[in-house]
């Protein structure tokens, strides 16, 4: 009896521990997840969870020029990086739109399918909670030629329904004095108000549809967050809107700050003096006129200008900086953006410009003298390029400092040895103004002067920096022959690891404090907005490998190598 009795009680005592691991697992379960009718279960806090990305189209670049700032180029970027950071490829998912209306439309349907339940399952059958789900969302905004130029990523603001309502009753106003005033008019002035009439048509037509997609994407965003999914705006704020963070890219006044230090580092303006001053002309391209007719908004230009100013300002205020053209000097202010604007839709107009810019004292005179030029962008960067070789300027920016030659930066940029820099003497007197020679022997003295003059020539026809922003493909071979001297870009890496990191915290309910890359910023009017920025790269020859190459943005056969 006792032999029989010991396996039987073995065997219970196994069916037991089976029972209580079983229990024990069973707890464990319904702790972490909730079972469903149909045996699926909902996400873990722990788990990543999902991302959902809804960018612009990109649009098409003029004369297929293209810059590396696009969406296209970010959103690899960012799937890698949230793979890294966790997230499954399955639960990454992308939406492009080349409308505010069609992107407002598939947010809005991916929110209420979501919480519907008719799309909130994953490839493992995993219910998605709303709070593990995190929208990436940049919105499309309308963009002049000019502005498209530098890029997909430079940061502008939709306004809400009530801002445009307001734009309308100010047209309606317009409208009222319009139709007054056409009541003494001629018959070819009535024929122009009908013009006019049918274009405001169009045009109130239009705002009445930008202003309904508006609405229904923040009220999409907003159904969004009070089910518990976070939004993270990239890009392009919207006015009154407060997501639960948002990513910073360029701004206007951001890429002109850029460009303006680059030039006051490289020219040591710090160390120019008013007998000796640096040359500096400031291009600011714009587009007077829109599509329909009206005119465009000219806050890019004006902001650019502002950052501009806020850095060359305080060297023309001295003299130790002066415009050939006179368009700026010391009584200037960073609201005198007209004084260097012009139309850049019009074609040729850059040529045009810096033809009469940089205009010859007299037809068999040596080119006019000028150290800088900043251009903005890489588009107006290659023309102005085209322009000074057409004016009969020579050499390139590497030039500048003659420890650092084309051979010497090729070499760099393929690897084989660094670059060796040495600071190039710049006479605090320029020659002309300098009379301390020694005039004792009258025939040293002419020789003198024929050197001298054949100096003055050289540095007047000397190639000068050329800044841009965008770094266009086209334009990295003229990088490398130091034609145009800089551009500037985004640091796409960094900025989508910040924005995986993010994605990841917020899904698991954590905050974004622990980010050293987030400040609390206002965005769309609304302070405290968690901010993930970082700053631009500028990117010249001695550079370019570290910033472009390495990090796979481009390729040697791209810098012409």
């Amino acid at each position: 009896m006792v032999f029989t009795r010991r396996p039987a009680a073995v065997l219970t005592a196994i069916v037991a521990a089976c029972a209580m691991a079983i229990s024990l697992t069973a707890c464990t379960t319904d702790a972490n997840s909730q079972d469903t009718a149909d045996d699926r279960t909902t996400v873990t806090s722990s788990a990543p969870g999902v991302v959902a990305m809804f960018t612009p189209s990109d649009g098409i670049t003029l004369n297929q020029q293209t810059p590396l700032n696009k969406w296209a180029k970010l959103t690899p970027n960012l799937t890698k990086a949230l793979t890294s950071a966790g997230f499954k490829k399955g639960d990454i998912s992308h939406t492009t739109s080349d409308s505010l209306d069609k992107q407002s439309r598939a947010i809005q349907d991916y929110v209420v399918n979501h919480l519907s339940g008719s799309n909130t399952t994953d490839d493992a059958g995993i219910v998605i909670s709303p709070d593990n789900i995190t929208l990436l969302v940049a919105p499309v905004v309308e963009a002049d030629a000019s502005t498209r130029q530098y890029g997909d990523y430079v940061s502008q603001e939709l306004s809400t329904a009530d801002t445009a309502e307001g734009s309308d009753s100010t047209n309606s106003s317009d409208s009222s004095n319009s139709s007054d005033s056409s009541d003494s008019s001629t018959g070819s002035d009535s024929t122009d108000d009908s013009s006019s009439d049918a274009s405001k048509t169009v045009g109130d037509s239009k705002n009445a549809a930008q202003a309904e997609a508006v609405d229904r994407l923040v009220s999409s965003l907003k159904l969004a967050k009070e089910s518990g999914m976070h939004v993270v705006l990239m890009g392009n704020s919207i006015k009154g809107y407060k997501p639960d963070a948002f990513v910073r890219f360029s701004d206007a006044q951001a890429i002109g700050k850029l460009q303006a230090e680059k030039i006051v580092s490289k020219l040591e303006l710090s160390k120019a003096s008013k007998d000796n001053p640096k040359y500096i002309e400031v291009l600011m391209p714009y587009t007077a006129v829109d599509e329909p007719g009206e005119a465009s908004d000219s806050t890019f230009a004006q902001e650019a200008f502002r950052g501009i100013w806020q850095v060359l300002g305080a060297y023309y205020q001295k003299g130790v900086v002066e415009s050939p053209s006179g368009t700026l000097n010391g009584n200037s202010t960073e609201d005198d953006w007209q004084s260097v604007a012009y139309d850049a839709s019009k074609e040729g107009s850059t040529a045009k410009v810096l033809d009469a810019r940089l205009a010859k004292a007299e037809e068999h005179a040596s080119p006019t003298r000028i150290d800088g030029i900043i251009a903005m962008n890489d588009y107006i960067a290659s023309e102005v390029v085209t322009e000074l070789d057409d004016l009969g300027y020579t050499g390139s920016a590497a030039d500048i400092n003659p420890q650092i030659t084309i051979s010497g930066i090729v070499g760099n940029i393929t690897g084989k040895k660094d670059l060796s820099r040495s600071d190039v003497p710049d006479p605090i007197k320029s020659p002309e103004k300098d009379d301390s020679a020694d005039s004792t022997d009258s025939a040293d003295t002419q020789d003198d002067s024929t050197a001298t003059d054949k100096t003055d020539k050289t540095k007047d026809s000397q190639w000068p920096l050329v800044t841009g922003y965008g770094a266009y493909v086209s334009n990295i071979p003229s990088i490398v022959n130091g034609k145009q001297w800089m551009t500037g870009i985004e640091d796409r890496q960094t900025l989508a690891e910040n924005i995986a990191e993010a994605c990841a915290l917020l899904n698991k309910g954590q905050t974004l404090t622990s980010m050293s890359s987030v400040r609390n910023t206002e965005v769309g009017g609304k302070k405290k907005v968690p901010t993930i920025s970082g700053p631009l790269l500028a990117v010249s020859a001695s550079n370019l490998k570290v910033t472009l190459i390495d990090p796979g943005y481009i390729s040697l056969a791209d810098a012409g190598l």
